[in-house]
């Protein structure tokens, strides 16, 4: 397989990346910024209550509604991040996103990094425990 990243000099449509691959919850990498990988995944249902303890992660819905349940300070609560929306979850704070009727987003997460996080929950069978996967579009 190989790996289309922006050293092919060539641009990588986003809805080609999407149109790509099926599976949910199984983020594919689309190029390397610096150490960070850019991810998209498509997405439907719920993922893991799950935490990052040594990074931020960057989210940004390009079709779609996203959820993420976050626990912080003793409390939890809900962004909506309709498309064209970012948020980013602060590292170390456990988040669940989500997407009742399904979305496709794009992650930026350091190389490596694990997409069920450092901390989380049991794994259902429909989440990917993956530090991504190459593009092969």
């Amino acid at each position: 397989m190989s790996r289309k990243t922006a050293d092919d000099s060539a641009p990588i449509a986003l809805s080609t990346a999407f149109a790509s691959f099926e599976e949910l919850w199984s983020p594919r990498i689309v190029t390397r910024v610096n150490d960070y990988d850019v991810r998209v995944a498509k997405v439907a249902g719920e993922h893991v209550w799950h935490a990052h303890d040594d990074t931020d992660e960057f989210f940004l819905v390009v079709e779609g509604e996203l959820h993420i349940s976050l626990r912080e300070d003793g409390a939890e609560r809900t962004v909506t991040l309709p498309r064209g929306s970012v948020f980013t979850v602060p590292q170390g704070v456990e988040h669940r996103p989500y997407a009742p009727s399904g979305a496709s987003i794009l992650m930026f997460e350091p190389t490596g990094t694990l997409s069920v996080g450092d901390r989380h929950e049991e794994i259902p069978g429909h989440v990917d425990a993956t530090t991504g996967h190459a593009l092969d579009a």
